[in-house]
């Protein structure tokens, strides 16, 4: 019986012929012509003045908090269910993440419960589009805005999605993807700092260069970092963005599916109106965590993989344990991912469907 995954990258012969001429032409590292060729598609794409590419989608958040100078004693408000990395790269700048709660039907960011956490000492907002969906982005602008403060947007989930007429990753002063195997479009490894600030622009890309001099060659005239993506890299990216709209496609298909076959059963995320998800991950809300460990388990005996929901960064043990972010400690306890890859067949997805009905109904 072969396993049906999590998730699956859509690669095909575009990226192998891509990277064999990477191959033959000796430029393997981070100097290349794929580099800039993925950095401008790019910017063409979003519609964003600066697309600049890292290494991965950790360090693309770290180069925002420096190029934004978030330093120790400040603090940054940040949603309390996400992936660990965008949370850590506040602390690796020394700063102080304040959590805020998320909304109950979009699992995003609540906007309400952000002004509230506001000190002297906030200098930024850090939000993500949590699966691929984005957040009122509207509203947080309002109150970024109104506070002075950055508006720093974790787009790592989202690629392709969109706000109204704006894509993702256009909708913070600066705002960073993630290319990491199981993303939409991938590079193995890799990420982005996106931005329409030229003067944060060269800040980043100085800093993921080494602190190199524009002006003396191996002069470093800051403390940098080796934070570059290899040509390697920007050629298999500059090959999934060419397909980025078929992907999208595939995966609406995938999520509609699943949402015709569950949806009288199982809550899904609420899509805000004049937006569209990327679909990341296909995700459901289930009744009780005993009902989630019975699907997980009767799937599992299927050979179907599944992934639960990020667990709330305050229960992790480096971070301080908050109170009044009951929402996430919820919703992460009874939360389901679904298999989610483009290639995902019809039957594949019967399959699936039909074991999760049998097990609710049991239940």
């Amino acid at each position: 019986m072969s396993k049906i995954p999590i998730y699956r990258p859509y690669l095909g012969k575009e990226e192998k012929e891509l990277v064999s001429e990477c191959m033959e032409s000796s430029w393997i590292s981070s100097q290349g012509k794929f580099i800039k060729i993925f950095e401008e598609q790019m910017q063409a794409y979003l519609g964003v003045r600066n697309a600049i590419t890292v290494s991965n989608g950790t360090v693309a958040i770290h180069l925002a908090m420096l190029a934004l100078d978030i330093k120790p004693g400040d603090e940054v408000i940040t949603t309390n269910f996400t992936y660990v990395a965008s949370s850590n790269a506040i602390l690796f700048v020394g700063a102080t993440p304040v959590f805020v709660d998320i909304e109950k039907d979009t699992w995003n960011i609540d906007s309400s419960k952000i002004e509230e956490k506001i000190t002297s000492k906030t200098k930024a907002i850090l939000y993500t589009n949590i699966y691929g969906a984005p957040v009122d982005y509207e509203k947080l602008r309002k109150i970024a805005d109104k506070h002075n403060l950055y508006l720093v947007e974790d787009a790592a989930e989202s690629v392709g999605a969109r706000y109204k007429d704006k894509m993702s990753g256009t909708l913070g002063d600066i705002s960073t993807f993630s290319f990491f195997g199981n993303k939409t479009i991938t590079t193995g490894e890799g990420g982005m700092v996106l931005t329409s600030d030229d003067h944060l622009a060269n800040k980043i890309r100085k800093l993921k260069n080494q602190g190199n001099s524009e002006s003396i060659r191996y002069y470093h005239d800051v403390l940098g970092y080796n934070y570059r993506m290899t040509n390697i890299q920007a050629a298999i990216g500059v090959a999934q963005l060419n397909k980025i709209d078929t992907i999208l496609s595939l995966k609406e298909k995938i999520y509609n599916a699943y949402k015709d076959g569950l949806g009288d059963l199982v809550e899904f995320q609420k899509i805000i109106e004049d937006t569209t998800s990327s679909h990341w991950m296909c995700s459901i809300l289930l009744k009780s965590k005993e009902e989630k460990e019975q699907i997980v388990e009767a799937l599992e005996k299927e050979n179907v993989e599944t992934r639960p929901f990020f667990i709330p960064i305050d229960e992790l043990p480096f971070y301080d344990e908050v109170k009044n972010c009951k929402i996430a400690k919820e919703i992460a306890k009874f939360g389901l991912n679904l298999p989610s890859f483009p290639e995902l067949g019809e039957l594949e997805l019967e399959k699936i469907i039909t074991i999760i009905r049998k097990n609710i109904i049991k239940s």
